[in-house]
């Protein structure tokens, strides 16, 4: 196999492991937005309404974007939206463990406070989200990748 080959084999599977994670993510959010919101209030950080209308849009941004990296259109451009929500759900998580918040992330679903004696799994979550970092920064430098529909409608992008 060429190295171009296991380039464009890397850029794939990139592709669809974030696609697919961002598509669960946001799926399983759209059915019960209120619940979606709760789970962005309980970080703290955004005034309490814009918390709530970003977690009811959240979810709906996170299908789309899943939707372009597993179709492979406008990759880039995916990828960078998608490395961007990473990035602050990396720091959301951080800033909640820093601060000693006892709250579910609300990734899948879920979110806000913990139960009594439930730990949160910070730590999962964020080598979790910092490998998707990686995924999609490497997208971003090499959006070229097998079974693309940028290949398709636009050559060798």
């Amino acid at each position: 196999m060429r190295k171009e080959q296991v380039l464009d084999l890397i850029g794939l599977a990139a592709r669809l492991i974030l696609g697919v994670v961002l598509i669960i993510a946001g799926a399983v959010k759209i059915p019960n937005p209120q619940l979606s919101s709760r789970a962005v209030q309980a970080y703290e950080i955004l005034p309490y309404d814009l918390a709530g209308t970003v977690g009811i849009v959240l979810p709906y941004i996170e299908v789309f974007v899943g939707v372009l990296l597993v179709l492979g259109i406008f990759t880039r451009f995916a990828a960078i939206i998608s490395t961007l929500l990473m990035i602050a759900f990396v720091i959301g998580i951080s800033q909640a463990w820093a601060r000693g918040l006892q709250i579910d992330c609300g990734c899948f679903g879920g979110g806000g406070a913990l139960a009594a004696g439930e730990e949160p799994s910070y730590l999962v979550d964020l080598l979790r989200d910092a490998g998707l970092v990686l995924l999609g920064a490497w997208l971003i430098w090499r959006p070229r990748s097998l079974a693309s529909l940028d290949r398709r409608l636009f050559g060798n992008a």
